[in-house]
């Protein structure tokens, strides 16, 4: 299979051509001939597996041959792509500029934390396709800058995503915008219940290509866990870098604050890091990016929603300081790593608290994680995942009425499966549907 035998046109081939793109990945190669021939589609591909150029190749060819002779004033976006973060706007951007370069087709991206009056501009001297955070685009909107009853081709990446984030109101302003008579392709991790409401509901008789099971991880990533106190995360995070001192590492952290602090404590202890989350400018953020592609950083610190989209090429490791709070994300995280066939490894540390969660990850992938216990780093207390105890000193059993670890009398001991059970419904941190958090994030 070539991309030649996929319909794509010259001008595409030749910049395919440039950038060393020989071959085709399996979404790819189901998906093109599918856009090319004016189908909706629905397609389901983890990060990855090369959806961009899937859904942004037969775009840009379809464009391009449909391209009026003449436009007067400024051209208004023929295509939509909507993403739930900016680095994967930037990404998606910086793609299609890359395919489309021997054509003469105006792209740009518009998302929140970078100045209103240069995306402006770029509106104003006209655009062909448009890359958009919905919070960001909406404001554009509102102001009358941005002008949607043009758009040929709506497409939504990472849907399961924006869904999470809180976007679907948004999302549904957006396309009210948006002519009927449009191809609409509609990408997604998984093809929940959610998803598939959203494509009956603004999809025509969808073609649905699917190159992996929901919830799957490529096969070429190892798994390990190492359980550790909480406390001594950190520790056992220096510990493991010092050790693997030749490779870059993806750690990721809970909280934004956390990020920060983390990064600079692997500074003080030597390790070159950065961090990346949603409290950081655009400019700060793509810094930190930079530093890390170019091997200035060794380490970087990111939080979930930060990292969505980052395209790193040949990530050997990545770390989870803190597991996810839903298990799905932790199949977004190890994505990073293992792409396109490359080996890859996903390692995670994980205190007593924490066995509750790793149990939900291993039931949604259906398998055991391998687990690993660092001398010297032995967890005080002894916990299970779903089939294998983590090796772990037992301390003497307190007596019946005798108050364990200093509680008051009457508190039960916590254990590592106590606590309430997550959720991804509403009021369990998940904004309710009818919340739109920022694009910024």
């Amino acid at each position: 299979m070539t991309f030649e035998s996929l319909g794509l046109a010259p001008a595409l081939l030749r910049a395919l051509a440039e950038t060393n793109y020989n071959t085709p990945t399996p979404i790819q190669a189901d998906a093109i001939p599918l856009v090319l021939a004016g189908h909706d589609v629905l397609g389901g591909a983890q990060t990855g597996t090369g959806k961009t150029a899937a859904f942004g190749l037969p775009l840009l060819q379809r464009l391009a041959e449909g391209q009026p002779a003449a436009v007067k004033g400024p051209r208004k976006p023929r295509a939509l792509i909507l993403v739930p973060t900016r680095e994967l706007a930037v990404q998606v951007n910086d793609s299609l500029r890359a395919y489309g370069k021997h054509l003469r087709l105006n792209i740009t991206s518009i998302y929140g934390g970078a100045g209103m009056q240069p995306q402006i501009e770029q509106l104003r001297r006209g655009v062909d396709v448009l890359v958009a955070c919905p919070g960001r685009l909406l404001d554009h909107l509102e102001r009358g800058t941005a002008k949607l009853d043009a758009v040929e081709m709506l497409i939504l990446d990472e849907a399961d995503r924006m869904l999470d984030m809180g976007f679907l109101p948004s999302i549904k302003r957006v396309i009210a915008r948006v002519p009927t008579n449009r191809q609409t392709l509609l990408f997604s991790a998984t093809f929940e219940s959610r998803i598939r409401q959203l494509a009956l509901e603004f999809m025509r008789n969808p073609q649905q290509v699917q190159v992996a099971a929901n919830n799957t991880i490529a096969d070429t990533i190892v798994h390990r866990a190492h359980p550790v106190d909480g406390p001594r995360k950190r520790e056992l995070l220096i510990d493991i870098l010092a050790k693997r001192h030749t490779e870059q590492v993806l750690v990721f952290g809970k909280t934004k604050h956390g990020c920060n602090r983390l990064a600079e404590q692997l500074e003080d202890a030597g390790l070159a890091a950065v961090a990346i989350h949603g409290n950081k400018s655009q400019a700060a953020r793509q810094r930190a990016l930079n530093d890390f592609k170019s091997g200035k950083a060794r380490v970087l610190v990111a939080t979930d929603v930060a990292a969505r989209g980052l395209d790193i090429v040949n990530l050997p490791l990545v770390i989870n300081h803190d597991l996810p709070m839903v298990a799905e994300d932790y199949v977004h995280r190890i994505g990073r790593t293992g792409r396109n066939g490359a080996q890859g490894e996903a390692l995670s540390l994980v205190s007593p608290d924490e066995a509750g969660l790793l149990r939900q990850i291993q039931r949604m992938l259906k398998a055991d994680i391998a687990m690993e216990t660092v001398p010297g780093f032995e967890p005080s207390r002894q916990m299970r995942s779903d089939n294998a105890p983590f090796n772990a000193p037992r301390g003497p059993r307190p007596q019946r009425g005798h108050r364990p670890h200093g509680k008051p009398s009457g508190q039960q001991p916590r254990h590592a499966h106590a606590g309430p059970k997550q959720h991804r419904g509403g009021g369990n941190g998940k904004p309710a549907s009818g919340t739109r958090r920022d694009s910024r994030a």
